[in-house]
């Protein structure tokens, strides 16, 4: 499983800004005033072969009187308290203050792996100013710049150097299912009424279930394990940190999962927690079918699942090949098809393709549709085959590379989606010269 890592420290310091740089994108608001983060950022990294995921949390200000302060206190507690390590950024310029010194109290209590980041070293010559910051108590310190990537080599190569390192065998053991999603969306439900027991919690009281319930499921026909994000429990004082720490619990049931199933609650919208559930299974490589629960409640008319399906779609371009399935865990409608759904979508994660018939398949298309020339450079697709690994991988040979753009990389998987089965999986494709 893929190790997750809390980014944490004071306001502005460049929290967001470090992890923009270790997801590659701009994907966190970046200010100059402090306090911008307050929503959470999710995203995948890599380095030197290995993942992991990282969480950007907001400025941490101890006993802050502001109301989104003391959320955002609340939810770096969360984070610590669920991640693998943590980095702790503080910054050169404006040297220890007391919120470094009580995060730093912090981080001493806990048993996780801490890693010191001197952030805003923007020159060689301002490393020696990171040396006070020995004084907080940790073995040793990491002088970065995140705004040009000043020493964030050195630093990503021991934060990973225990982590472990992808694998690129296919997954033999019993398949894993992961249902996750929301607060109250319905996911214990769906098992209990899968297992025909009450084998989860399902209560609106104060409370959560630590961690994730896995259950053997052996009738009908299937033979899987399901992991549960169960025991996400109603806390209408701290919502948002609910909210976040589902999302949590989600990344850890996600990555050790084969196929989620995303559950969402027909009453509600397809908002942002719901797509970074979804975007993180997606980056990971991971099948994915989309549960509507609760449509039983939805007043319907004859579009109504066509329309909601699109508003789906919409939310989750470019990748819609996604089974969507409308149930009611409570009526257990159409429940084991979901699982029907889950199965497929498995072997079409698993599925491989003979090197000549997909050579015989897409060679005459490609011919017949080659890419558009660059600069006057003609680009030529020579021969193409699937690699090893435990999710569906293809490799074009062609005499420029460099130059296949976004559009035909999407035009190619499209056709490869048309010919082949690969619903519900994402796919990854390389261009390399021959």
């Amino acid at each position: 499983m893929n190790k997750i890592v809390a980014i944490v420290g004071r306001p502005n310091v460049g929290k967001s800004t470090l992890f923009n740089r270790l997801a590659k994108r701009n994907q966190a608001i970046v200010d100059s005033h402090s306090g911008v983060t307050r929503d959470r950022h999710y995203s995948v990294s890599d380095w030197n072969g290995k993942t992991f995921t990282i969480i950007d949390t907001g400025g941490y200000v101890r006993g802050g009187s502001d109301s989104y302060e003391k959320e955002i206190d609340n939810q770096v507690m969360i984070a610590l308290e669920e991640c693998d390590s943590v980095i702790f950024v503080v910054d050169v310029i404006d040297g220890i203050n007391s919120s470094d010194l009580d995060i730093a109290k912090i981080l001493h209590k806990t048993d996780k792996s801490i890693f010191l980041v001197v952030n805003k070293v923007d020159k060689n010559t301002m490393i020696k100013d990171s040396l006070e910051f020995y004084s907080l108590g940790f073995e040793k310190i990491y002088s970065v710049s995140a705004i040009n990537g000043l020493g964030t080599g050195d630093f990503l190569d021991e934060l990973v150097k225990n982590f472990d390192t992808d694998s690129e065998l296919p997954n033999l053991e019993t398949p894993s299912f992961a249902v996750v999603g929301r607060p109250n969306a319905g996911k214990s439900s769906f098992i209990n009424s899968l297992i025909g027991e009450e084998r989860n919690i399902v209560k609106d009281e104060p409370g959560t279930t630590r961690d994730s319930i896995y259950t053997r499921y052996n009738k009908f026909g299937f033979d899987f394990n399901l992991v549960d994000t169960a025991g996400i429990r109603k806390k209408s004082k701290i919502k948002n940190d609910l909210e976040f720490y589902s999302v949590v619990r989600s990344i850890k049931s996600i990555e050790k999962s084969d196929v989620s199933l995303l559950m969402i609650d027909a009453t509600r919208s397809f908002d942002s927690q719901i797509k970074n559930i979804f975007w993180l299974a997606h980056r990971r490589n991971k099948g994915i079918v989309i549960l509507v629960n609760k449509w039983d409640l939805v007043d319907k008319n004859n579009l109504s699942t066509k329309d909601f399906e699109k508003k789906i779609k919409e939310e989750i371009e470019p990748f819609v090949d996604v089974p969507i399935i409308f149930i009611s865990t409570l009526k257990k409608q159409r429940i084991f098809k979901a699982l029907e759904l889950a199965i497929k979508v498995y072997d079409n994660r698993g599925r491989k393709i003979k090197t000549s018939k997909l050579n015989d398949d897409l060679l005459d298309i490609i011919s017949k549709n080659p890419p558009p020339s660059t600069k006057g450079k003609y680009l030529k697709i020579k021969f193409c085959n699937q690699l090893p690994g435990y999710y569906p991988q293809f490799v074009f040979y062609c005499n420029l590379p460099k130059y296949i753009k976004e559009p035909y990389k999407r035009f190619i998987e499209n056709k490869i989606r048309t010919i082949y089965d690969f619903e519900g999986v994402p796919i990854t494709i390389y261009f390399r010269k021959k």
